[in-house]
């Protein structure tokens, strides 16, 4: 018997766009309530969740369309492509507040930074908060910001792909 293959192509963009949208209304969110210089916990989970969900809608709906058979090559296809996607968006949009939005958003990043580190160790000198934020100073241009973000998000989408996938893997009898 022979099947017609289902292309991940649609699925990885269509959820990718998803993503990307829910990440940007996120980080709108984040900023209109002046939580973006310190996101806390909560919005490290709920931004998590949206990527274990979407990711997991994905590659439900590529396996829904594939006759109910889903290899974990092909998940991890679909997943995969889905966190770039949206990790591109993501990314435009932390270059567009980063530049546009709030041209000196990296300025009150080190500030936030600064004051962190001396609230967690009050007895540090000033030699070495001062030898500490020159290292930070070196990982705070945008462009490495969004390159470390667009990393982690594939990181994680490769994890929940992995996972989704052997959760939901159903080989296809009719193939080789």
């Amino acid at each position: 018997m022979e099947t017609q293959k289902t292309e991940a192509k649609k699925f990885v963009l269509n959820y990718g766009v998803l993503l990307g949208i829910l990440s940007v209304i996120m980080g709108v969110i984040m900023y209109v309530t002046n939580a973006y210089l310190d996101p806390g916990f909560i919005y490290s989970i709920l931004g998590f969740l949206i990527l274990i969900v979407v990711i997991s809608l994905a590659i439900k709906a590529f396996k829904t369309e594939n006759g109910n058979y889903l290899s974990l090559g092909e998940a991890l296809k679909v997943g995969i492509g889905v966190a770039v996607i949206g990790g591109i968006i993501t990314a435009l949009w932390s270059f567009v507040l980063m530049n546009y939005i709030e041209p000196d958003y990296m300025t009150q990043m080190m500030d936030v930074s600064r004051d962190k580190m001396t609230e967690m160790n009050p007895n540090m000198t000033d030699a070495q908060l001062e030898a500490a934020m020159e290292f930070n100073a070196k990982f705070s241009s945008p462009w490495i910001v969004m390159a470390f973000s667009l990393i982690g998000n594939l990181f994680f989408g490769l994890i929940i792909s992995l996972i989704a996938g052997l959760i939901m893997k159903n080989k296809n009898p009719y193939e080789a």
